[in-house]
């Protein structure tokens, strides 16, 4: 696969989870809570990066839209943890306003936005890694 293709699928999947996040916020009235806010502030520039990889070098966006996907998927996998209680409660960061473990959706019994957020970050990071060890560098 071609890296502009999988440049141009990082930016549909960072422009679907930063419009999602979005809605499920403005639209929805589901506040955040602390550790979503950590998630959007590491997706939300994904979508300047991509857009800037589209007339630039490909490979060097994709360098720093990982640096970006690697920690919010640190983030995201912390907070799925948490949200499924496989980790305590007490060392979690939400001390005040939402809870991150609240259920505010929960689709076919299982998709979250936790779990939304998480799949996101694992698509983007994976077709980094595809861009940086495929053989046609732009």
């Amino acid at each position: 696969m071609s890296n502009q293709v999988l440049l141009k699928t990082a930016l549909l999947i960072s422009f679907v989870a930063t419009s999602g996040s979005l809605f499920f916020s403005e639209v929805m009235s589901l506040p955040p809570c602390v550790l979503c806010w950590y998630q959007r502030i590491l997706m939300y520039p994904l979508i300047l990066i991509f857009s800037v990889g589209l007339f630039r070098n490909i490979k060097e966006s994709f360098i720093y839209g990982l640096t970006l996907s690697v920690f919010g998927l640190v983030i995201a996998s912390y907070h799925n943890l948490l949200y499924y209680h496989l980790i305590p409660e007490s060392i979690t960061p939400c001390t005040s306003g939402v809870s991150c473990t609240s259920r505010q959706i929960e689709w076919f019994g299982f998709v979250t936005i936790p779990l939304l957020s998480l799949i996101a970050f694992i698509l983007i990071t994976g077709l980094g890694i595809l861009v940086l060890k495929n053989k046609e560098n732009k």
